[in-house]
């Protein structure tokens, strides 16, 4: 919940400016603003190539009396393709369950929304080993039932809350066994092909000096940058990283 609607058009310019004189390619850039920013942000990205449009959040109703909230049709009718879904922020401050958030991943793809599913563990789980299983939970519950076709549609990412804003981050060693451990359990219930064709993105404070540190293990797929996408350079050098 960050930027005035001067400074998002001046970021998002700098981005779509930045992107098109550095000829950035083989990457696909989301920008994710808040709501009202949506469909000026569109405009800005244009049909600048390997730039798409995301939401940070999405209704799981389709529509009716929930004021304030925004369905994935409302959001697909703007021309969003990606939608943020279970970030951990949501998981904390609204209380949204797993059960609520295979809803709005369901209503993500039955609206042609990519959905970019957010999992992780507290500093508390972490420290008492439990890491690995309370990850893979959050894909069981939320996401297991969808068939192998919808299933390879979504996006992973993986978040560290322990490293969110707080200036820590996952060693990069850290990051690849929990990346490669929600591969393998995506395997389990999907088979290899599907595993090793999901996008998991690491989503703790990664930044313009720890990226190429990090994009190099074989199982982070890119990332889900939060602070570091607010400063136009310094997300344009983590792409170029990639």
């Amino acid at each position: 919940m960050n930027l005035t609607f001067d400074e998002g058009q001046k970021l998002t310019s700098e981005i779509v400016n930045m992107y098109k004189d550095e000829n950035v390619r083989d990457v696909i850039a989301v920008l994710n603003p808040p709501y009202p920013h949506l469909f000026p942000v569109k405009k800005l990205i244009g049909d600048t190539p390997g730039i798409a449009l995301g939401a940070q959040n999405c209704s799981e109703k389709e529509a009716g009396a929930y004021t304030g909230e925004v369905s994935a049709k409302i959001l697909a009718s703007f021309g969003v393709s990606y939608v943020i879904i279970g970030h951990s922020e949501r998981r904390e401050h609204f209380k949204e369950s797993n059960e609520v958030l295979g809803e709005k991943v369901k209503s993500a793809l039955v609206n042609g929304l990519i959905p970019i599913f957010c999992c992780g563990e507290s500093l508390d789980i972490r420290k008492a080993g439990i890491h690995e299983p309370s990850v893979k939970l959050q894909l069981t519950d939320s996401l297991f039932n969808l068939n192998a076709t919808d299933f390879s549609k979504v996006v992973i990412a993986y978040e560290p809350i322990w490293a969110i804003g707080t200036g820590k981050t996952a060693t990069s060693d850290q990051a690849q066994e929990m990346h490669h451990t929600l591969r393998r359990h995506i395997g389990s219930k999907y088979g290899k092909d599907i595993a090793n064709n999901t996008s998991i993105l690491y989503g703790g404070s990664m930044n313009a000096g720890n990226a190429a540190d990090l994009l190099s293990k074989p199982d982070v797929d890119g990332g889900l940058i939060g602070g570091a996408s607010l400063k136009s350079r310094d997300f344009l050098e983590i792409i170029k990283s990639y």
